[in-house]
């Protein structure tokens, strides 16, 4: 049990420093792009900084993974070069039981990391967003459009698409999958620095190339009538001008990773009751889940290659081969990702076969290794 202790502690004093080591390099390159994406008067360097604090959050999260293999790789190559593998080995402790110690731990990091770290991510890339989106309106740049999806239905936010600077929130009791086609839709119109001056409803609304095309339209004019209602009109048909488009909405829809993983599980039931499809969702969900496997199976890969003894040579070889099957595991997993949000396969196993595989065919590796 102390040895076990020892390893664990050992392991997670190279996850710090090769996590605290990717923190810092992520944050000058980050306050870097920033401060050339932000090219404003009003946009000094602690902008810059808040604005890399909120987004590097995500990114050491997308690549977990890869840091803890290095983690792995550095703990089993200073436990080579200090002889310790060899003490370890001629006390009768089996490679298998050294590693049940940084396995542990690594799988307990993924649990927090899950738990924990997903929501702080999320919060993060929401402030981050909307940060973002005051220094480019401070900049002069435009807003940007939003899809809102829930059991109560689907919201959006547009522009006129006329000049004019209107401004209509979209609401629709359900859609086709890509929020080009709205049934019982209504739309709320808003004039620069006014409250509502429009109000139109309709039983269906298709986008078009620079418009809404309504259908079964009820207009209230809300600017300068005493009596809406009465001097509302009915017509069949109406084009309301837009300057939403499918890649513009697909775009407001967000990544699953912005959603906390707590939340996830009602916001896929708001996407399929809204009629959309809520398969890229239900894989990041699947592979969230995962995630404690996968790291497990990254410290494993890295104990296939680098538990060895440093008298046998070959230390960056096998380095190198550690990265690089850590690497190729990283982009399938990625590629299983996409393949599962194309629907080419399914979501279980878009997330689950690549950890799986992973951990056997290291574990493998580690029992030729011990058999040889």
């Amino acid at each position: 049990m102390t040895l076990s202790f020892y390893v664990a502690r050992r392991f997670l004093r190279a996850f710090a420093l090769v996590g605290g080591t990717f923190l810092g390099i992520l944050m000058l390159i980050e306050m870097v792009e920033q401060v050339g994406r932000f090219q404003a008067e009003t946009f000094g360097l602690l902008d810059a900084a808040l604005l890399a604090a909120l987004n590097v959050p995500a990114t050491f999260y997308l690549i977990l993974p890869l840091i803890m293999l290095l983690s792995g790789v550095v703990l089993f190559l200073g436990l080579a070069r200090s002889s310790e593998l060899v003490v370890i080995r001629a006390a009768g402790r089996s490679a298998l039981r050294m590693l049940v110690a940084p396995v542990t731990v690594a799988a307990l990091i993924g649990v927090v990391a899950v738990a924990a770290g997903n929501p702080i991510v999320s919060a993060t890339a929401k402030r981050y967003e909307a940060l973002s989106d005051e220094f480019r309106a401070d900049a002069g740049g435009a807003g940007q459009q939003t899809v809102s999806i829930g059991r109560e239905g689907v919201w959006m936010r547009q522009g006129s698409g006329a000049g004019d600077d209107t401004q209509a929130v979209i609401r629709a009791a359900r859609a086709n999958l890509d929020a080009t086609r709205l049934y019982d839709v209504t739309f709320l119109i808003f004039g620069p620095d006014r409250g509502p001056i429009r109000r139109i409803a309709a039983a269906e609304a298709a986008l078009v190339a620079g418009a809404w095309d309504l259908r079964d339209v009820k207009d209230w004019p809300l600017e300068g009538a005493q009596n809406p209602e009465r001097a509302a009109t009915t017509m069949p048909t109406l084009r309301l001008p837009s300057d939403l488009t499918a890649d513009r909405i697909r775009d407001s829809f967000g990544t699953p990773n912005a959603i906390p993983i707590w939340d996830l599980p009602a916001f896929i039931a708001g996407l399929e009751d809204a009629g959309f499809s809520a398969r890229r969702h239900m894989v990041w969900f699947q592979m969230e889940l995962a995630l404690p496997l996968m790291l497990a199976a990254m410290v494993l890969i890295a104990a296939g290659f680098t538990m060895r003894y440093a008298r046998m040579g070959r230390s960056g070889m096998m380095v190198l081969l550690a990265l690089g099957a850590g690497m190729a595991v990283f982009f399938l997993r990625n590629m299983a990702q996409v393949l599962g949000d194309n629907g080419q396969i399914p979501v279980a196993l878009a997330a689950w076969a690549t950890p799986v595989a992973a951990l056997m065919l290291a574990l493998a590796l580690i029992l030729h290794l011990e058999e040889g």
